[in-house]
């Protein structure tokens, strides 16, 4: 029971080091993996036989795999990576754009900026102006 006391003492900073080291090298080499994955799915210039292909060749021979593709194909998965991101921001920009607008009604700020818009050309008097801005605030 006295020696799991001085297990942390046995223990040298270089081999907690060393550990942690290890730990992270890991983790990276998943991440890396799973987006070589992500990548392969995402591509749309490879037909379904390459795909697979890719896929059996990273699963089944996973350092080589990755190994190969990133050197393949590595220089493209920034560009994918991006389209895809550009892809997600647009669909949410839209569905924001499309919530908020609600009933397709034009909101306040747009029909207040086409009055002052109006107002600047000299169509309508500062009277005429306060009149409709009112109108659109109630």
């Amino acid at each position: 029971m006295n020696e799991y006391v001085y297990l942390a003492y046995d223990y040298p900073l270089l081999g907690a080091f060393w550990t942690v080291l290890w730990i992270v090298l890991w983790v990276s080499w998943f991440i890396l993996l799973f987006r070589v994955i992500a990548d392969i799915f995402r591509d749309d210039t490879l037909s379904g036989w390459a795909k697979t292909g890719w896929l059996f060749f990273t699963i089944l021979l996973p350092f080589l795999g990755v190994f190969v593709y990133v050197l393949a194909r590595g220089r493209s998965m920034g560009s994918r990576e991006r389209r895809h991101l550009q892809a997600q921001q647009e669909a949410f920009d839209h569905y924001i754009r499309e919530t908020a607008g609600g009933t397709g009604r034009k909101s306040e700020a747009d029909e207040l900026m086409k009055l002052s818009e109006i107002r600047a050309r000299g169509d309508i008097s500062d009277e005429e102006f306060r009149r409709a801005k009112e109108k659109i605030l109630h």
